[in-house]
């Protein structure tokens, strides 16, 4: 399925799209062929729709910091929750992250922390109960969910240090803490907790409705990457949910290990897509922009920095391509996961700011499409997991020593 497009001048924020190429897809290898007929022609119209409603909007948004909620029904209409929450074709979710996190990672993000933290976490953890009531609103997208579980001091270490407490009371519980950096937290209709229960000290997951007494969300504001998403700091001041929302298969942190593993794994398939995003736009600049009467893409530096691209991004959607199978078959270690995104986002880190060197000084405007994807990959080199923790869980593994105790 293609759409058709009028090429834009150089400059343009549509300057990013895969659309407008005739040459070698940033998928070099072909890797998209592993997937069945049908299951490619479904990538090949998730792309056309993303093309069509959501990149033409999306640079607005980032650059007033806003969130594009009239595209939530194109994007309900994709599938993608239902995907990724039954978790049966891992391949598929992958390359259809791909291809929104090609178009904006923002938006990715919104899609993935809703159907891979919360819906996800309803599905493999929830009661049947939980599941009639939450499931069906929040695969169309009708009833936004969010996941809380970084704190303003603990991060990497909230295993072990969490804050946020919940404390059981006949058929309720009553949650104090407080919350950061939550994703849609500001607009979300339930949020999935995570508290340390003072009777036995083990972490607990709870579906938390935000019009709940006591449940506040403030907007973090003035971020440099990841713009569209409303990240909120939420306090929980003695707030009051009942015994039917706690997530009965969450009685200790390694249950919502489970979920993280899942998680940085959807975070290395976006960074295929943020880098592939980079040699898209990076490539139609270098083949637009002329200096000294020719092509800057004639030039030997140029003709490096678009092929060390491609070389990233090809060796990062390899790795994520096993992940895959490592999924499909039940064999996937969190070690594994631990190195494919800590692989691939240190790959896209050299990508993206390769891609911006291209555009010169074209490419700090947000403008140009490209300033827009140098930013974000920052955020993605940090969030599930950082680069560095994430470095130390594969440690652990081949070593057997704990670099962090």
């Amino acid at each position: 399925m293609s759409i058709a497009v009028d090429s834009p001048q150089i400059g343009s924020t549509e300057a990013c799209s895969p659309e407008f190429y005739t040459g070698p897809t940033a998928d070099f290898f072909s890797y998209q062929d592993l997937l069945a007929p049908e299951e490619q022609q479904l990538v090949a119209e998730a792309r056309a729709v993303l093309e069509r409603d959501v990149r033409p909007i999306v640079a607005e948004h980032w650059n007033n910091a806003t969130f594009p909620f009239e595209i939530i029904p194109t994007l309900a209409a994709l599938n993608l929750v239902d995907l990724c929450a039954r978790g049966n074709n891992f391949l598929l979710h992958g390359f259809m992250t791909v291809e929104l996190a090609r178009v904006d990672a923002s938006i990715s993000t919104f899609v993935g922390v809703h159907s891979g933290l919360f819906a996800a976490a309803i599905a493999q953890l929830g009661t049947d109960d939980q599941r009639d009531r939450y499931l069906a609103d929040a695969i169309s997208l009708r009833r936004i969910g969010a996941f809380a579980l970084t704190e303003p001091d603990h991060g990497s270490d909230v295993s072990r240090n969490m804050e946020t407490t919940a404390t059981r009371t006949g058929a309720s519980w009553t949650l104090n803490g407080v919350k950061r950096w939550i994703g849609s937290g500001t607009f979300a209709a339930n949020v999935l907790v995570w508290a340390r229960d003072t009777a036995d000290d083990q972490i607990k997951g709870f579906i938390v409705s935000s019009a709940l007494q006591g449940f506040t969300a403030e907007k973090i504001e003035n971020k440099i990457a990841l713009r569209i998403v409303q990240n909120a700091t939420i306090t929980l001041d003695n707030v009051v949910v009942a015994e039917r929302d706690r997530l009965p298969g969450a009685t200790s942190f390694r249950d919502t290990n489970r979920l993280l593993t899942n998680s940085r794994v959807w975070v290395g398939w976006q960074t295929v897509g943020l880098q592939f995003a980079a040699y898209d736009c990076a490539l139609r600049y270098a083949l637009e922009r002329r200096q000294f009467g020719k092509p800057i893409a004639s030039f030997q530096l140029v003709q490096e920095k678009l092929v060390r691209i491609l070389e990233n991004a090809t060796t990062s959607l390899g790795t994520m391509v096993r992940i895959a199978q490592l999924q499909q078959a039940g064999t996937l270690r969190p070690e594994h996961a631990a190195m494919a995104k800590a692989s691939a986002s240190g790959r896209m880190r050299e990508s993206v700011a390769l891609g911006r060197s291209v555009l010169g000084g074209n490419g700090i405007s947000t403008d140009f499409g490209m300033a827009r994807v140098f930013a974000d990959a920052e955020a993605l080199f940090t969030y599930e997991g950082s680069y560095e923790i994430n470095t130390l869980v594969v440690g652990r593994a081949i070593t057997g020593i704990s670099a962090f105790q």
